[in-house]
Formats: structure tokens, sequence, C-alpha cells
């Protein structure tokens, strides 16, 4: 006889004591799980504990150890996952406001913390692929020209680089929302997407994922899916590079423009193009009073080792890092060579 689907309060209770089994270092019995439910707001018995267990265990998604109690699964790991995604869905979003806010780089003095990803693969892989990197930033289709290069245990927000790794460190494009915002301009950050680019000129977005409807970041999607086309773009200006649109008020339109040269001098440059107040930008629709901005993405040069059938490990809005602590891209290859690894 087929089971009842579980109502929305049985599957929040489920998923609560799945939670608790996840944080949990060794078996947790049933009277121990109905006391903690209990006190975090949970209307459960021991009894009903005891039958969701009896459920969870049929569904693979917990095991019973003995007397001692029960333990989480794999299949019961990727159930609470699979069940917080829609809670996710605009985390990237929110994540971009709070570190907009949190950097606190000062364009006149040149310093400050700024808003980076981070990239780690190993050594190897990226000492092949250094050519075509330096390339990209070379061509212009990265987020300035700043980077950094890490040693195994060293971190990047809560990203640790780990051993037989080097992690690649590159300016994160909402680090120009951070500075725009500092000189009294806010910046809205509808999506980012796929920019297709035909002889150098960018015609259109290929792909575009809205950042309010997302749970990862657009662009590490796209170059974690192959989807991307450096290797074309540097070669002969045809391809597909990531890019961000955003939106800034008409008004500030000339302030803006300024701070972009500005921007360029220091090495973070990114600003593709900035349209007229009202006026759709490569296609795309505007709110009133508003002009679009295009950028380059931040991830863009890392993509290089997707495309050549490398594995790696692209994490967009990593973190904070002192500007000071960023160098020249064509630094990278000495770097990399003294970088001495077990």
């Amino acid at each position: 006889m087929a089971r009842t689907r579980p109502t929305r309060r049985q599957q929040r209770n489920r998923l609560a004591i799945l939670e608790l089994l996840k944080v949990s270092q060794s078996p947790v019995s049933s009277s121990r799980i109905a006391n903690s439910l209990s006190e975090s707001g949970h209307d459960v018995s021991e009894r009903t504990v005891r039958a969701y267990l009896k459920q969870m265990d049929e569904d693979g998604l917990t095991e019973c150890i003995g007397r001692s109690g029960r333990i989480i699964t794999q299949a019961g790991r990727s159930e609470v996952g699979a069940s917080r995604i829609l809670e996710r869905v605009g985390f990237v979003s929110a994540r971009i406001d709070r570190l907009t806010f949190q950097m606190d780089f000062d364009l006149i003095r040149k310093a400050g913390t700024v808003v980076v990803n981070l990239t780690i693969a190993e050594p190897s892989i990226l000492h092949g692929c250094l050519a075509d990197i330096i390339r990209v930033f070379d061509c212009g289709y990265a987020m300035g020209t700043q980077v950094a290069l890490l040693k195994p245990g060293e971190t990047v927000g809560e990203t640790v680089v780990p051993p037989g790794h080097v992690g690649l460190c590159t300016v994160c494009s909402v680090t120009l929302n951070g500075v725009l915002l500092k000189h009294g301009v806010p910046v809205r950050s509808p999506f980012s997407g796929l920019l297709e680019l035909h002889a150098g000129t960018a015609m259109r977005f290929a792909e575009l994922v809205s950042y309010e409807g997302t749970s990862l970041d657009p662009l590490a999607m796209f170059i974690r899916g192959g989807m991307t086309n450096y290797l074309g773009a540097i070669r002969n200006g045809t391809g597909r590079i990531g890019a961000g649109f955003r939106e800034i008020p008409g008004e500030s339109r000339e302030l803006v423009s300024g701070l972009a040269s500005r921007l360029e001098t220091v090495g973070m440059g990114a600003f593709m193009s900035i349209g007229c107040p009202g006026q759709m930008l490569l296609n795309l629709p505007v709110r009133d009073g508003c002009c679009g901005m295009i950028l380059t993405g931040g991830l863009n040069p890392v993509a290089i080792m997707v495309e050549r059938g490398h594995r790696i490990l692209p994490v967009a809005l990593a973190g904070l890092m002192d500007f000071h602590g960023l160098h020249h891209y064509s630094e990278l290859p000495r770097r990399l060579d003294a970088i001495q690894l077990p």
C-alpha cells in the first residue's frame, strides 16, 4: 500500500531531525532528538520522533546504530541540501549587497579592501594555462589587472586553499558597486550572463541569469558548465565571455564615467559600456531614468582552464582582500614558480 505524502508540518519535522543529525558527531537517540526539537519550538513527542525515524530508515535517509541511536546517511544530507534550496534563492544577490557594504576601498588613497573571487587549482594546471590566462587580461576581457596568488593553507573568507593546490584571486566586479556606493551612486545588479563577441565587438547577451532568482553565481555556473569561449575570444575576438549588467541613476552618468577612468588607472577597469538614461543597452531594457552598464566578469580568466579540459574550483564572491595584497597579472609566472609545494 502506497505511503501518503507527508504534510508540510511533517516535512518540516523530518527536515529538523535530519539537520540535527547532520551536525552531530555521533549517533543520537530518539529521546535526545525529541528534547532538542522541543527546545527549538517543535511540538513533537518522542513517540512521533520514533515514527519519523522508522520512515526515514526505510527511505535510506537515516541509519540505526543499535541502542546508540541514529546517524544521517549521505542520502539524508542530500535531502537537507535539496530541501533548503528555495531558501537560498537570492543568496547571491544578498551576498553582493553585504560585500558591497563591507568593503572599504578608497579610490583617492588607493587603499582598503576589495571583493575578490578565488579559484583553486593544481599548480601544474595553472602553469600550463598561464599564457592564455594572461592573454585574457591583455585583451581586456578581465576585471582590471590586479590578482593575488595564494599558497596552501591561506584563506579568503571561509575558503581555505587545500594541500597541493594554489589559489588565484581575481578582483570581483562587485567591487565597482562598492566604489560607486561610496561616491553616492546606488547600483542595482539585475543579472549576469554570457556576452557574445564578434571580431572583438560585443553583440548581445547569449545567456542571462537573474541574481535574485539563483542560489549560485551565474558566471561560476557558466564556467563549470563549459558554456564560455574565451579561447576563441583571445584568438580572433569571437567567443563568449562573462559580463554583468548594472543599473545606475541617469543623473550619475557623468560622475560614473569619471570614476571609471580613475578606476582604470589603479588597475580596476571593467566598464565595457555605459548606456544613456532610459535607453536600451545591447537590446536590454533599463528602468525609467536609469542607465545600463556592462562590466567584465571577475572570474573570466580562469575559465580558460576549464575550456582546456581541467578541473578547477571557482568561488565567486569569496570574500574581502586588502588592495595592497594584489599585484599585476604579469607577475603570475614568477610568483607561481616561487611557490614550493611538498
